[in-house]
């Protein structure tokens, strides 16, 4: 297939002086700045350059804490792992007197991440089984949650907890930050999301560039190459070899063994998930095998779920994704939590919705600000509650409740994380959740928009 080359707009922070960017707020001409590498000769919106400058900014303080902060994070994971591991403060305080401590290995199955703290059950609800209507889409918010976690602990619990099989976890190459990046009936391709302590993720999430493709329109481009978008040459079929790279694209290689397993188990389905970041790579990436005709693969895809998904594309990227999701019969989910704020944040290039953003399109909406505070006074109040209504597999952990508690400054970040969409999926019955592709439902009382420009 021969590619065409689309318009572009990227940006490279470690090529950004603190001159250029000041220029950018005050020339139109984009093609002068020298990080700046685009198809566009200019931009007369200051308001749309001042994004563009903020969002650099962002993407060089991120690359000058990136190592401190990996630090801290591994160090806070540490300090959980290791209370946990000895039976709590006064447990570790006892195992210190008799020096019987044990030290967690980050290695080890028993080893649980920050975001894994959050929401720590491992068993799949035996209330919902292959067949059930909420059997995929509880699956799918489980291997979200998993996959958050180390190499060990997913096999442990995919083979010990749920029966099955792993075929693999696979960390893969990001073209553009030149290192690794993200990592039979029904096969379950999951993509992992933002990792809080790392400062690569939530760079790919500040990236704010494009990548228009001719006939499927403006896609952010911090997505496409977190997916394994080519730097060189855009999205080829095949891969371009290039000898610097030290580990698989994530698209291509994860396409590939798909082929591979799909040839030799003829009945097999395959759903794609993920939640946060990794919702949106999860949207992407039947994009991508529509562009390129990957009719194997394409034909065995039964769903798209995804969790908390950021908007991805703008009208036409939507359009595109509709007419392709219909025309090949995939069913395509996209699970918002009540006030979450993820996929209410607007990139460059989301401009419109296939369905309406409910309760609010945009998470800074003035009529929105009473509302979403309340929200999150009663989510800290369910916590207390959640146990006696529903059993203890509803606890929220100290951790889980402590974001909570800072929901109460910044509504809808706990609404961003796993438990709540574990919760929905478990607790949402099959006349609230309809599958209908393309439509808007309800779970737990909240509108679920599907999918989003």
């Amino acid at each position: 297939m021969e590619v065409t080359p689309g318009r572009k707009q990227f940006y490279n922070p470690k090529k950004a002086s603190f001159f250029d960017l000041t220029a950018l707020l005050f020339s139109k001409n984009l093609k002068k700045r020298k990080f700046i590498e685009t198809s566009i000769e200019t931009e007369d919106s200051f308001w749309y350059r001042l994004v563009i400058f903020l969002s650099t900014l962002l993407q060089k303080f991120l690359l000058s804490i990136k190592t401190p902060m990996a630090l801290a994070g591994q160090t806070f994971e540490d300090m959980l792992n290791l209370f946990t591991n000895n039976g709590g403060l006064f447990g570790l305080i006892k195992k210190v007197m008799t020096g019987k401590v044990v030290i967690p290995s980050r290695e080890a199955a028993t080893y649980v991440s920050a975001v894994g703290y959050t929401d720590l059950r491992k068993d799949l609800d035996k209330q919902i089984i292959y067949g059930n209507s909420m059997y995929y889409p509880a699956l799918a918010i489980m291997t979200c949650k998993a996959v958050y976690n180390n190499a060990a602990y997913n096999k442990s619990i995919i083979e010990n907890n749920w029966g099955m099989e792993v075929i693999g976890f696979y960390n893969y190459w990001n073209d553009y930050l030149r290192q690794p990046d993200t990592q039979h009936d029904t096969i379950v391709v999951s993509f992992r999301g933002t990792l809080p302590f790392s400062a690569d993720d939530w760079y790919s999430d500040a990236d704010v560039s494009w990548y228009e493709f001719p006939n499927i329109g403006k896609i952010h481009s911090g997505f496409l190459k977190a997916l394994g978008m080519q730097k060189l040459v855009g999205w080829p079929k095949f891969v371009i070899p290039d000898l610097t790279r030290k580990a698989p694209l994530a698209y291509y290689d994860i396409r590939d063994r798909l082929k591979d397993l799909l040839k030799n188990s003829p009945e097999a389905k395959v759903i794609v998930t993920g939640h946060s970041l990794g919702g949106a790579l999860a949207a992407l990436f039947p994009a991508i095998l529509f562009y390129h005709d990957e009719q194997l693969v394409l034909e065995r895809m039964e769903g798209v779920y995804t969790f908390g998904q950021p908007r991805v594309g703008d009208e036409a990227f939507a359009g595109y994704m509709e007419k392709n999701l219909n025309k090949n019969g995939i069913q395509f989910y996209r699970y918002v939590y009540c006030n979450d704020i993820v996929p209410r944040v607007s990139t460059a290039c989301s401009s419109t919705l296939i369905v309406e953003e409910v309760p609010y399109l945009n998470y800074f909406s003035l009529f929105g600000f009473f509302p979403m505070h309340m929200n999150a006074i009663y989510e800290v109040i369910r916590s207390f509650t959640m146990k006696a209504k529903y059993g203890a597999d509803y606890t929220d952990g100290w951790l889980m409740f402590g974001v909570r508690l800072f929901g109460l400054l910044i509504p809808g970040v706990a609404n961003h994380c796993p438990q709540d969409y574990v919760n929905s999926t478990r607790l949402g019955k099959p006349d609230d959740v309809l599958f209908l592709p393309l439509h808007t439902k309800k779970a737990l009382g909240f509108e679920v928009p599907l999918l989003a420009a």
